[in-house]
């Protein structure tokens, strides 16, 4: 999702900056008044060591949470790719990790599943990258039909386009999702994940989402992506799961929207993920270990204070830590929208 959203926005900047070449010096002095040359990308030879939250982090074990990936490669029957997103998989994994979980990763076929790799990554995905025993699950991702539900005491369910097309009606995730929450064990999800509560029913018959908050991936997040959603994809998640009797929760676009009902988890997009992740922890009755925030999440919290509390207050809230980017990239979104009051105060917001 990352990757589709830059690419998308890049095209629109070439467009900005060509107009601002037209007008001359005032707008060259403008585009590199941001600065953005001098934020350090993550290394990309961080491994697991280097993350400090995961080296000193819970040692004794805790139990284990089953990571659930798509094994759909394409969207239906275009061109465009689908799969699981990394981010969405490699933070959570570490946030498992650090409180003190072993992280078993599944998909509905087993195997080496279809990834995207998105722009953007930071230390924890670059970790993850280079981390031999994450990439020996993921590249031998356990079958879900040879999951046993009990041995674990959470269920985490990967985003990614793919998981439209695959998770809803799998007899297996339905199996493995009505065992951990009868057990008393958390279940969670992050932006199209939630796709994989939409038919699982409870010994009683209920469907588990009736009644509940959770949010997933939005129809104003899918359209804005990819104008034909409706054409492509069975479903719009957030009607479905709507239709399915959840009380959907719709954050802003692209920021953290994590909602908790209970042993219930669902973060809105993959920027969700950390505090998904961390809000699982909570559910299974743990304080997640302390983890110094990204520049992106700073960056995210930051565009948060704006929506909750207003212009003065996020200008008020800035850091210098901020990753002024993802800032600048909220700007892109809202003038591509027509919001060009929130266009020019984000711009304004992604200056150091």
């Amino acid at each position: 999702m990352h990757t589709t959203l830059w690419k998308k926005l890049k095209i629109a900047l070439l467009g900005a900056v060509a107009a601002l070449l037209v007008l001359g010096a005032a707008g060259w002095l403008y585009a590199t008044g941001f600065e953005l040359d001098g934020l350090p990308p993550a290394d990309p030879a961080s491994r697991p060591a280097d993350l400090a939250f995961v080296r000193d982090g819970v040692r004794e074990p805790r139990g284990r949470v089953l990571a659930v990936v798509t094994s759909t490669a394409m969207i239906g029957n275009s061109s465009k790719k689908a799969g699981f997103e990394l981010t969405e998989l490699s933070r959570a994994y570490y946030v498992f990790v650090a409180n003190g979980y072993e992280v078993d990763i599944a998909s509905p076929r087993g195997g080496k599943p279809p990834m995207q790799l998105d722009d953007g990554l930071v230390a924890a995905d670059h970790a993850f990258l280079n981390d031999p025993q994450a990439q020996r699950k993921l590249e031998g991702s356990l079958p879900l039909a040879q999951v046993d539900p009990s041995r674990y005491a959470a269920v985490y369910f990967v985003g990614g386009k793919g998981t439209m097309f695959d998770f809803p009606d799998d007899a297996d995730i339905q199996r493995i999702v009505r065992t951990v929450h009868d057990g008393g064990g958390v279940v969670g999800a992050v932006c199209h994940g939630p796709a994989a509560l939409l038919n699982v029913r409870l010994a009683d018959g209920r469907r588990l989402i009736d009644g509940k908050r959770l949010t997933g991936f939005t129809n104003a997040e899918e359209l804005f992506l990819l104008k034909d959603a409706r054409q492509l994809f069975p479903y719009l998640l957030q009607d479905r799961l709507s239709e399915h009797g959840a009380s959907f929760v719709e954050g802003p676009l692209y920021l953290d929207n994590t909602v908790v009902d209970r042993r219930l988890v669902t973060g809105q997009n993959p920027w969700s993920t950390w505090s998904v992740a961390e809000a699982m922890i909570t559910a299974l009755g743990h304080a997640p270990v302390a983890r110094e925030p990204t520049g992106e999440e700073i960056g995210v919290e930051l565009l948060g204070v704006y929506h909750r509390q207003g212009s003065s207050e996020a200008t008020r809230a800035k850091s210098p830590m901020a990753d002024r980017r993802l800032v600048l990239m909220h700007a892109l979104v809202a003038g591509m929208q027509g919001r060009w009051r929130d266009a020019y105060h984000f711009q304004r917001l992604a200056r150091p």
